[in-house]
């Protein structure tokens, strides 16, 4: 597919559309299935932001913004050893990690290191051997890491049992072939530093957090930075400021690979929920944003990207982000936007906007949408290519418009199909008229249409 800047001449479209007088809407509910880089868009610059983001200014121009800075095929989830093997002295292998087809109980299992909480005190343990015995939570999990046996080529996991604060300046920092069990909440408090999560990992392969709750105003929950074969569980982030997760490969030319997320549920952000930059071969089961101050999820420069449902509350509301965005040619291998971006659902609530793809994306194929009263557009499709939206079906009620629209830096939108949607009290505009866009059995309740 050959784009060039640009032609706003539209080519013949196809449109096929439903008129539905005061009927009521079908409301589709889509169930989704479990499958999750780093940063390059962002519209409005949080105070989050780190000092290593790449700044690039592709958005609508009607919102300004810069952009920043996600990996392949999925590695499931940590080791599972019989209850009965003694806790401290089994070595699960990178391939017992793999075989976990379920997500198990935090702390079931065989591990090498044990970090306990009793009353106010914390104790680190590999095997009969104490590491560690204090107040402080942070250190105590530290000393469990360096139990850890150095430059292992086989994954050895420490299990936290306990819940405890840490300073948000601090950053707990997994080497490779680490699986981290949390059993409890870490709370991050006090000022940050640039680049700081109190789970940090960078320039590693083979890392795997199964459990983690997250609390205060870190400035990233969690932060990796050209991880291979990152495996992320069961992780619950009920913060007050900053960005939730983001995953990225830095200023490298090289993509992080094979990067799976189960489960993720953030709240109270400043930032984005998840953010991914640099990544080839994603897969995401579910992530789950209520009253984040930016995206949902953001995939940036992200490619072969597996991802089961986003469902956001709130998010960005008054800004230009979206329940779920793709920003500065994600989707894009090679020269191309042949489909490799794969979304069983989106639902968005109120917030900003419910799509926006932009900046040179596509790829990209949304099985099916739930979007209703977005402050800004429901659906913002600009500068992209190879796009499908409502494959399997969806409904827009309410918010926004549905805007189809192209800024003239860049190749003009094109290849865009709409399609088994009912539109309730929302409208289709698109300016100017992209190529080859297909808007086909789009039933239309109390809702306009200005399409080419």
């Amino acid at each position: 597919m050959r784009h060039s800047k640009n032609r706003h001449r539209s080519r013949r479209k196809t449109i096929t559309l439903t008129a539905a007088g005061a009927t009521a809407l079908a409301v589709v509910a889509g169930t989704a299935v479990a499958v999750q880089n780093s940063a390059f868009g962002t519209e409005k610059k949080s105070s989050s932001a780190s000092s290593e983001r790449h700044a690039r200014t592709h958005g609508d121009k009607h919102t300004p913004g810069h952009h920043q800075g996600a990996s392949r095929t999925p590695q499931p989830t940590a080791s599972e050893a019989k209850a009965s093997q003694p806790a401290a002295t089994v070595t699960p292998r990178a391939s017992e990690s793999a075989a976990a087809a379920r997500p198990q109980e935090c702390g079931a299992g065989a591990y090498q290191v044990e970090v306990v909480k009793k009353g106010t005190g914390w104790t680190a343990r590999h095997g009969g051997t104490t590491l560690y015995t204090g107040t402080d939570m942070f250190a105590a999990m530290n000393a469990g890491l360096s139990g850890l046996t150095p430059d292992r080529k086989t994954k050895e996991r420490l299990v936290v049992r306990g819940s405890g604060t840490i300073k948000a300046s601090q950053r707990l920092k997994l080497p490779s072939y680490t699986v981290l069990d949390v059993c409890g909440t870490i709370n991050a408090t006090g000022a940050v530093a640039t680049d700081t999560a109190p789970i940090f990992s960078r320039g590693t392969t083979d890392v795997e957090v199964q459990h983690a709750k997250i609390t205060g105003a870190p400035m990233y929950g969690m932060f990796f930075r050209s991880v291979s074969n990152l495996t992320l569980g069961q992780i619950d982030m009920r913060l007050s400021g900053g960005l939730g997760i983001r995953i990225d490969n830095g200023s490298s030319t090289v993509p992080a690979t094979n990067t799976r997320i189960d489960s993720v549920y953030v709240s109270g952000a400043s930032s984005h929920a998840v953010e991914t930059a640099g990544l080839d071969g994603v897969t995401i089961g579910s992530v789950t944003a209520r009253n984040v101050g930016e995206a949902g999820l953001l995939l940036n420069t992200t490619t072969n990207a597996e991802v089961g449902t986003v469902d956001a509350e709130n998010a960005g509301a008054g800004t230009g982000y979206a329940a779920f965005r793709m920003a500065n040619r994600n989707g894009r291998i090679g020269d191309s936007y042949k489909t490799n971006i794969h979304v069983k659902q989106v639902i968005a609530r109120g917030g900003g906007r419910g799509i926006f793809c932009v900046s040179e994306s596509g790829g990209a194929v949304i099985d099916r949408v739930d979007i209703a009263d977005t402050g800004n557009n429901a659906i913002l499709v600009q500068n992209c290519y190879n796009v499908t939206i409502g494959k399997e079906g969806g409904t827009v009620v309410g918010g926004g418009e549905i805007r189809i629209a192209a800024r003239e830096e860049f190749a003009n939108t094109s290849d865009l199909t709409l399609q088994n949607l009912t539109l309730t009290d929302s409208g289709i505009s698109e300016s100017p008229c992209g190529e080859n866009t297909v808007i086909k059995n789009v039933k239309l309740v109390n809702t306009t249409k200005k399409a080419c």
